[in-house]
């Protein structure tokens, strides 16, 4: 099969829950467990570090792999879903995998796996740990896909783990409490492995304490050791100054990733790369930190993060799309200078979307559409539900149309915003106008 053969096999074959949604969700480990004794157990063959959260588990992988490659160690990283191109997923040292290895591997393991019936999530988390134990990856950054405890990733036995922000999403799956969701991401805690929570909730604190004891793991609120001095940004960088409390040392970092949100996803990585560096990785320092964290796109191609798409009006992009992650892009929002605020905005059906729309400025000028997959939600009952909230506008059937219009409606001036689902931001990349 040619590649583009081989991915429409993958995704015609196999359930893909950023496509279809809940019914890909597999509630059990038994899949990843056969492909592993297949493949012959490639998630044993190199060191890892393991990330979940419901917010900013993307940009800590990012920022994480962009430390361990600034520092000299071949880096292997794993994150989902992708935005245009499938091999996004699996990179290391910020190259994506080839297309010939993808080909090939399905070629391989076809017939195999289709006894074992996996999801696209599983058959890709299989493809990555096989990629990286081939290539004889120093270290592998894998990101949770939802969840934790029943996550396909959740066979690794890491050197460390972190947890990001806990918030309200996929609760159909997760449970509809805080406490519940937390406990589904400490799921990745293991026995002695240090785990560094990256933000403390106090809702969520006693979850991640209860968890940790169980498992004899040394727990760390990064947080608490790494206080917040200052930060300050313009467009395309963000300034940020802390205090270790432990060395009281302070450090300075210059982000090329200007989300306000990445501030409480970089406490956890520092603390994350300081209990790497007491694992072996002796050549991680504050030198090599500083200048990862300086290029994080260049070096990982992390997209989507408070992505600026164009000047005049101002364009920028941000995959938030829960509670929680709206609140930060409207933080982010209001610190911008326009006169007048257009937002392209599409969801998926299966969000909270009253707890997100309430949230959004009623003075913006608003474009409702839908994203390219058979998740997203009818932009006109999108339009309808966001209407009687008091937020007015047009729908559009594209993300292009829809982004078209708001390019011709808005003054130099003026600031264009394009969100509400990674998917549409995927659109966006994809379909630029």
């Amino acid at each position: 099969m040619s590649y583009q053969q081989t991915l429409d096999y993958l995704y015609g074959q196999l359930p893909m829950f950023h496509r279809i949604g809940a019914a890909a969700y597999k509630a059990n480990l038994d899949n990843t467990f056969a492909i592993c004794k297949l493949l012959k157990n490639p998630e044993r063959k190199f060191k890892s570090i393991h990330i979940a959260g419901t917010n900013g588990k993307g940009s800590s992988s990012h920022m994480l792999s962009a430390a361990f490659q600034q520092a000299g160690y071949k880096t292997g990283l794993y994150t989902s879903p992708h935005l245009i191109d499938f091999r996004e997923r699996i990179r290391i040292n910020g190259k994506m995998i080839p297309k010939k290895h993808i080909t090939d591997f399905v070629e391989k393991y076809k017939k195999d796996f289709e006894k074992i019936q996996p999801s696209f999530f599983e058959w890709t988390v299989g493809l990555a740990f096989d990629y990286f134990a081939s290539q004889q990856v120093d270290i592998a950054i894998v990101e949770v896909g939802l969840g934790g405890r029943l996550d396909s990733t959740n066979v690794l036995n890491p050197i460390v783990s972190l947890i990001t922000n806990i918030s309200f999403d996929h609760t159909n799956l997760l449970g509809n409490t805080l406490k519940k969701i937390a406990a589904e991401k400490a799921g990745i805690i293991k026995k002695k492995v240090p785990v560094v929570i990256s933000q403390y909730q106090a809702e969520t604190a006693v979850v991640f304490k209860n968890k940790a004891r169980k498992e004899n793991a040394p727990l760390v609120f990064a947080d608490k050791e790494n206080k917040l001095l200052s930060y300050t940004w313009d467009k395309n960088r963000l300034f940020v100054s802390y205090e270790n409390q432990k060395e009281n040392n302070i450090h300075k970092y210059s982000l090329d990733l200007t989300g306000s949100y990445q501030l409480k996803n970089l406490c956890g990585v520092i603390t994350t790369l300081e209990i790497a560096k007491t694992k072996g990785f002796k050549k991680l320092n504050t030198q090599t930190n500083y200048k990862a964290f300086q290029q994080v796109k260049k070096l990982t191609g992390l997209m989507g993060r408070w992505q600026v798409l164009g000047q005049q009006p101002l364009t920028i992009a941000d995959t938030g799309h829960n509670e929680d992650g709206i609140k930060e892009v409207i933080a982010n929002i209001e610190q911008q200078s326009y006169r007048q605020l257009h937002i392209v905005l599409g969801m998926v059906n299966d969000k909270d979307l009253n707890s997100v729309l309430k949230l959004l400025p009623k003075k913006a000028v608003y474009y409702f559409t839908k994203a390219d997959i058979p998740r997203a939600l009818n932009e006109k009952e999108l339009a309808g539900q966001a209407q009687q909230l008091g937020l007015k506008g047009n729908c559009y059937p594209t993300v292009k149309e829809a982004w078209l219009k708001a390019a011709k409606s808005a003054a130099a001036s003026d600031l264009i915003f394009i969100g509400g689902s990674t998917f549409i931001v995927a659109d966006a990349l994809k379909n630029p106008i």
